[in-house]
């Protein structure tokens, strides 16, 4: 009597599975990740000294650029990059907020549902912040609109540490590092979940026009 193989099911059993860390996040997520952070970082160090008005300027429009080539990307990037991958409508979020509720996360290859929420809020936020900041220097406006700064960006300020909180308490529940994850742009995922090249030709462009803005802050 013969029996049927089970090499077929053992088969699709191991590509369901997941394996060794993959390639998620392209290099242009990454270094415009990491340039925001350190250019926000940078302009709060530098906000309340004259000494260093023109770094602190600097920093602003290197935010503002960033934000510009993220919107691009989020068009025309990989997988995970794309705003249409991972920002989702309120029946999600809800639905993802409920399995933290019960302190078990869904698992998402790219950005969760709420971590999209933030990424918006961010963004939406640091492009209010650049916009108030050029029209203050150009003296568009009076003390209201330098009170208007401060305020978004302690309203940044405060979305950056929920985020941060976010991304330890979702690595610890998960059991996978997501600072190191947008570091080295690799998670484990299941096959054919991964993309398939870093894009470092465009990540080497959006440096490029950093240089490009900093050569022109202070040599041009």
């Amino acid at each position: 009597m013969k029996t049927q193989s089970p090499a077929p099911a053992r088969r699709q059993n191991l590509e369901s599975q997941p394996h060794q860390p993959a390639l998620v996040w392209d290099l242009p997520v990454r270094a415009f990740h990491w340039s925001l952070a350190l250019s926000f970082l940078g302009a709060w160090l530098t906000s309340e000294s004259e000494r260093w008005q023109l770094w602190h300027i600097s920093f602003g429009y290197s935010m503002a650029l960033l934000i510009a080539l993220r919107l691009a990307w989020g068009l025309t990037g990989t997988r995970y990059a794309r705003f249409s991958e991972f920002v989702r409508g309120p029946a999600a979020v809800a639905a993802y907020l409920r399995s933290w509720l019960q302190l078990r996360p869904r698992h998402y290859v790219g950005h969760n549902p709420a971590g999209a929420l933030a990424i918006l809020a961010i963004l939406g936020v640091a492009a209010a912040l650049t916009a108030s900041g050029h029209a203050s220097y150009a003296e568009l406006g009076g003390d209201w609109l330098s009170e208007v700064h401060e305020a978004l960006a302690n309203v940044l300020m405060a979305l950056v540490v929920l985020h941060i909180a976010a991304v330890l308490l979702t690595s610890l529940l998960h059991r996978e590092n997501l600072v190191r994850a947008m570091l080295t742009g690799k998670k484990i995922v299941a096959a054919g979940e991964e993309i398939r090249s870093a894009r470092p030709l465009f990540a080497l462009i959006l440096l490029g026009l950093l240089a490009g803005l900093w050569w022109l802050m202070f040599f041009a």
